[in-house]
C-alpha cells in the first residue's frame, strides 16, 4: 500500500504542477477544475470560505518537494486572503479553514514571521465571533445571530494553534466550550450528527436543528460527518481531551457502517435509496481523521476505512489526465444544489485526498497542529 501512495501522490505533484501555472496565468483562487480551466469562488470572491485550501495543497507538494512552484503558487494567493483579513466584512467562522492551512503552512514550514502574525490576527476574529451563552456564531447575516454549525469543530485547531502559540489560555478555553456544546447538541446517540444548530442567542436554548446542507431534518449529511469525525479527532491531537476522543470513536463507527462497497461517498447517509448522489469530499475527509485515529488508538479497522475510502476514489473518481485541472471528481457542496457544484472536481477535496496520501507515506507536514503540540509539548490550558 505504501507503492501504491507514492506513486499516486507523485501523479498529484506532476498533476498539480502543470494546474498551478494555469491557475497563476488566470490569475484567480481555484475552487473547481472545469474543463482545461479553473473556475474561481461561486460566491464571496476571495473571502469564499474555502479559498485556503489551494494554498494549503501547494504547501503540501512543496514540503513533499522543495520546488519553488508550489511556495511561489501558495503566496500568490495567500496576498489575496490577506487583504480579506483587512476587509473584515466577508469574514466568518471559516478563518480557521482559510488562514491555518495557508499562513499557517507557511509559517510551519519557512518560518515567514508575518505569516504568524496573519494567522493570529484570524485567531482574534474566530475569537471574537463566541457569544457568551455557549457556542461560536458560524456567519455573520442578520438573523442568523443563533446559527452554529458542525463544520466549527474543523476550525477549532485555528484557537488551539492561537494558545500554543501565544501561552494565552483564552483561545483553547473558547475552542473547549464550542467542543462540549457540539457534543452536547450535535453529536447523537448513533453517532450521527447535525450539520446546524440554531440557538437562542441570549439564552443559549436551542431552537431548531434544520437539514442545512443535508437531504432533510434529521438526516445525516456526510461531510456533516466526517467534519466531526476528523475535527474531533484534530481536537484531541492538539489538547489530550478524552471527551474528543470519545466522541470521534463514536463518529467514526457510524461513518464506517456507511461507507459504499465500492469506497464511495453518498453525499447524505439517508438519503433516498438508489439516488446516485455522491460526495467524494466527506470520503477524503474522513480517509484522514481514519489515519489520524489508527495512530491515538492502534485500531487496524480505522486504516482499513481509510484505504477503502482511498483506493476507491482512486480507482473511480479520479481524473489524472491533462484534459482537466483538478483530481477527484463526483464532489458535492450541498444535497440541495445551493449552486456551488454536484459531481465536479472541487479544490478542498483534492486538497483532503493529497493530505490523507501524504499521511500514508508518513510525510504529512500537519498544517493543523502547532510546532509545539506536533513536538508533544502542551497546547492547552
Amino acid at each position: 500500500m505504501r507503492q501504491w501512495a507514492d506513486e499516486t501522490f507523485q501523479k498529484a505533484v506532476a498533476k498539480f504542477r502543470r494546474s498551478a501555472g494555469i491557475a497563476a496565468e488566470q490569475d484567480i483562487v481555484p475552487y473547481r477544475g472545469e474543463g482545461c480551466a479553473w473556475q474561481g469562488p461561486p460566491f464571496d470572491g476571495d473571502g469564499w470560505w474555502t479559498n485556503g485550501f489551494w494554498p494549503a495543497l501547494m504547501w503540501q507538494l512543496y514540503a513533499a518537494t522543495g520546488e519553488e512552484i508550489f511556495c511561489t503558487e501558495a503566496r500568490r494567493v495567500q496576498k489575496r486572503l490577506e487583504a480579506e483579513l483587512d476587509a473584515f466584512t466577508r469574514l466568518n467562522h471559516d478563518v480557521g479553514f482559510m488562514y491555518l492551512l495557508s499562513e499557517g503552512a507557511d509559517a510551519l514550514l519557512t518560518g515567514e514571521s508575518m505569516a504568524r502574525v496573519h494567522v493570529l490576527h484570524a485567531a482574534t476574529i474566530l475569537a471574537g465571533r463566541f457569544n457568551p451563552s455557549g457556542f461560536i456564531r458560524a456567519w455573520g447575516q442578520p438573523g442568523r445571530e443563533g446559527w452554529a454549525i458542525i463544520d466549527c469543530l474543523m476550525n477549532l485547531p485555528l484557537l488551539y494553534w492561537a494558545t500554543a502559540e501565544t501561552g494565552d489560555p483564552r483561545f483553547s478555553a473558547l475552542a473547549r466550550i464550542q467542543t462540549e456544546t457540539t457534543i452536547r447538541h450535535f453529536l447523537r446517540e448513533d453517532g450521527s450528527c447535525n450539520h446546524i444548530v440554531i440557538f437562542d442567542p441570549v439564552t443559549g436554548a436551542v431552537l431548531d436543528a434544520p437539514a442545512g446542507q443535508g437531504y432533510a431534518r434529521g438526516s445525516s449529511w456526510s461531510r456533516g460527518q466526517a467534519w466531526a469525525l476528523y475535527g474531533f479527532t484534530l481536537g484531541h491531537m492538539a489538547t489530550g481531551w478524552p471527551e474528543c476522543l470519545d466522541a470521534a470513536e463514536r463518529v467514526a463507527g457510524y461513518f464506517a457502517a456507511h461507507i459504499r462497497p465500492d469506497g464511495l461517498t453518498d453525499c447524505d447517509f439517508m438519503q433516498p435509496p438508489g439516488e446516485e448522489r455522491i460526495d467524494n469530499i466527506a470520503g477524503a475527509i474522513a480517509a484522514c481523521a481514519f489515519l489520524e485515529l489508527v495512530k491515538l488508538t492502534g485500531k487496524s479497522q480505522y486504516r482499513d476505512c481509510a484505504l477503502k475510502l482511498l483506493t476507491g476514489m482512486d480507482r473511480l473518481s479520479a481524473d489524472w489526465s491533462d484534459a482537466s485541472r483538478g483530481v477527484l471528481t463526483k464532489c458535492t457542496a450541498a444535497y440541495h444544489d445551493d449552486g456551488a457544484g454536484r459531481h465536479v472536481n472541487i479544490t478542498y477535496g483534492d486538497y483532503f485526498f493529497v493530505e490523507a496520501l501524504a499521511k500514508l507515506r508518513s510525510a504529512d507536514p500537519m498544517f493543523w497542529l502547532h510546532e509545539k503540540a506536533q513536538k508533544g509539548g502542551e497546547s492547552h490550558d
